[in-house]
């Protein structure tokens, strides 16, 4: 076996289960979100400036002048 991608594995796994362990307790709820509600969208993928704008807005970040 692989030493290095089972080391990422076991982390993934170790962290999925510490979530899965917290909706179980009643602790966090998973909601679905759809794409269009997706605020970090703007800062993963390439989108329209439009959308960038929306999301930006959104988000509450401003421009600061000098």
């Amino acid at each position: 076996k692989n030493p290095v991608a089972h080391g990422r594995s076991k982390h993934i796994e170790t962290r999925f289960h510490f979530i899965r362990e917290q909706v179980v307790n009643g602790k966090i709820e998973a909601v679905y979100c759809p794409t269009q509600a997706q605020l970090a969208d703007g800062f993963t993928k390439a989108i329209k400036l439009d959308r960038f704008e929306g999301l930006r807005d959104k988000l509450g970040i401003v421009e600061i002048m000098d």
